[in-house]
């Protein structure tokens, strides 16, 4: 009788390779549904894979540098990050809900906000008490790894999108010691559906405390005429708009303020301010200021 009973529990092995789900892991419809578009096997694959960033070249392209050396932009971001640190773990913090989620965007495309995020998240890499995770959320046109000059196989709609993954197997540690990277994976038709998910929320949520020393920088599509922005808006503590100096349109930035969630602290970073007679040329300036509220 023994042995029958292991027969038939090994036939059904066999048969169903895939275990029943707990009540706590069992899907929505819907989720099964979102979850269609991506091979199943993405589940099972590991990520061990390390991104390995030229720092010599990032150096030279005028990115945020982390050698010994001085540079215009390194103070531009330190003078910069000062105040998004001092909002997330500071007094303002107590009034901010997820104070250390960043988010960075702009009102139209071309405006430098991929700039700004890893400019940021290199600057912030640089503290010697805080870690940094960069996540690309701009799902529809993805730039933080081409930026960077790296590649990866999965991100987060892979992640998203497979109930099975988990968020280490979408997670890079880089050769700086402290920054890790998210990338955006695959472009998906339910971006936004995605985006807006209750695994989403419950990511974020995790990013936010589960490790008190680390700031989340998430670069963004741009908010006017794209919903997905709209959707990170309700995630994050801060918020860093990138302007284009001689562009952008005040009309677009106050459009763009009001597609935030006014709880949030809302900052303004000024691309391509050129200061003629300086040697490095074109270069990021700032504005930043927390904007509990619009007038």
């Amino acid at each position: 009788m023994d042995n029958s009973i292991e027969k038939a529990l090994q036939r059904q092995r066999e048969e169903t390779p895939q275990t029943a789900a707990t009540d706590s892991e069992t899907t929505t419809s819907v989720e099964r549904t979102l979850q269609a578009p991506f091979p199943t096997k993405a589940a099972a694959v590991s990520n061990n894979q390390n991104l390995t960033l030229n720092l010599e070249e990032l150096d030279k392209k005028g990115f945020v540098s982390l050698s010994t050396k001085r540079t215009r932009i390194n103070e531009e971001y330190r003078e910069i990050k000062r105040k998004l640190l001092k909002n997330a773990f500071g007094f303002l913090s107590t009034t901010l809900a997820r104070s250390n989620i960043i988010m960075v965007s702009s009102a139209r495309p071309s405006e430098g906000k991929t700039f700004t995020a890893v400019n940021l998240a290199l600057s912030i890499a640089a503290e010697q008490d805080k870690t940094v995770l960069l996540v690309d959320a701009d799902v529809l046109k993805p730039n933080v790894l081409r930026t960077l000059g790296v590649n990866a196989e999965q991100g987060l709609m892979e992640y998203l999108n497979n109930d099975e993954m988990d968020l280490s197997q979408v997670l890079y540690n880089t050769n700086v010691d402290k920054l890790k990277i998210i990338p955006a994976g695959q472009t998906h038709h339910l971006s936004t559906e995605l985006l807006a998910s209750k695994r989403m929320e419950d990511t974020i949520e995790e990013f936010s405390k589960r490790y008190p020393d680390r700031v989340v920088i998430i670069d963004t599509p741009p908010l006017l005429g794209i919903n997905e922005s709209a959707i990170m808006a309700g995630f994050a503590g801060q918020a860093v708009l990138v302007v284009e100096e001689g562009k952008a349109k005040l009309s677009d930035i106050q459009d763009t303020v009001e597609r935030l969630n006014p709880d949030m602290a809302i900052g303004f970073v000024m691309n391509k301010s050129t200061h003629q007679g300086s040697k490095y040329g074109d270069y990021y300036g700032y504005y930043y200021g927390a904007k509990p509220s619009q007038t």
